[in-house]
């Protein structure tokens, strides 16, 4: 009842998955990942011990295909689970149960593994495989981007509910304390992939550093949208400085990330105050 992506940006470091599903909290279930280890996604009567335990196999060495074999030959009810995987380099390696309901399948192929259950059809994963491979961008992005293209190929054949997000990456958390660089997900919702989308590109302005061209002076029409939006928003103090005035602002809404040098702001900050809400 779910479908999934599990991929490896080789040159950013990053492991991987997406996955939606007629399922409810399908993020609290399916994923798996630890940086410089690898990526897991179980589903299908998931066997939640599947994901520890191959990260663990992987980081003790064995590849994806050799722990695939490993978490998988031991369990007695094998045939009802479907699990893709990808290792520290990023080989995949793909398992669907001769139980699992139809339409049930997985492929591989360069640093990605797509599977799903109760689908549609096959379309779904090999369409989520052609969009991962030729997709530019973040492996968040590429991973979503896949997702999104899945569900329009057919997608799980009863419907959506709920979809995930989780990359990791060396020192990728908040501040650096640990590996988990975006964990995103959207529990119930009529269209979860777009939710989550939507979701993703906000983590995205609050987490990821401003791009240089949108960093620009606070003058001309720049400065009067801003003292507007200000003053519609409540943040607009005549007693402080402009530049006071929207440190409030962006301390108070958690944009310190987006925070920049005297007199300069962030038109993505600035863009995303035009579509707030009082």
């Amino acid at each position: 009842m779910t479908y999934s992506i599990v991929g490896y940006d080789p040159e950013a470091k990053e492991w991987g998955i997406a996955v939606q599903s007629k399922f409810i909290g399908v993020g609290a279930v399916v994923p798996f990942a630890k940086a410089g280890v690898g990526a897991v996604a179980t589903q299908s009567y998931a066997n939640t011990s599947y994901g520890p335990q191959a990260l663990q196999l992987m980081e003790e060495g064995k590849t994806a295909e050799e722990a695939l074999e490993l978490i998988t030959k031991d369990d007695p009810e094998r045939h009802l689970r479907q699990v893709g995987l990808l290792d520290a380099m990023g080989n995949p390696a793909t398992f669907t149960g001769e139980g699992c309901y139809d339409w049930a399948g997985g492929i591989t192929g360069p640093n990605f593994a797509a599977q799903g259950n109760i689908l549609v059809g096959e379309n779904t994963v090999h369409a989520m495989g052609e969009i991962f491979t030729s997709t530019e961008g973040p492996l968040a992005h590429r991973l979503l981007t896949a997702l999104d293209a899945g569900q329009s190929a057919g997608g799980d054949s009863r419907g959506m509910q709920s979809a995930a997000l989780l990359v990791v990456k060396e020192q990728g958390g908040y501040g650096g304390f640990n590996d988990w660089y975006i964990d995103v997900r959207v529990d119930d919702h009529p269209d979860p992939i777009k939710e989550l989308i939507r979701i993703y590109k906000l983590h995205r302005l609050y987490f990821a550093e401003s791009e240089t061209g949108r960093v620009v002076l606070i003058e001309g029409e720049v400065a009067e949208e801003l003292e507007r939006e200000l003053f519609r928003l409540g943040y607009r103090d005549k007693k402080k400085s402009l530049q006071q005035s929207l440190k409030d602002y962006l301390h108070t809404e958690n944009f310190e990330m987006r925070e920049q040098e005297e007199n300069m702001i962030d038109l993505d900050v600035l863009d995303f105050m035009k579509n707030q809400r009082e």
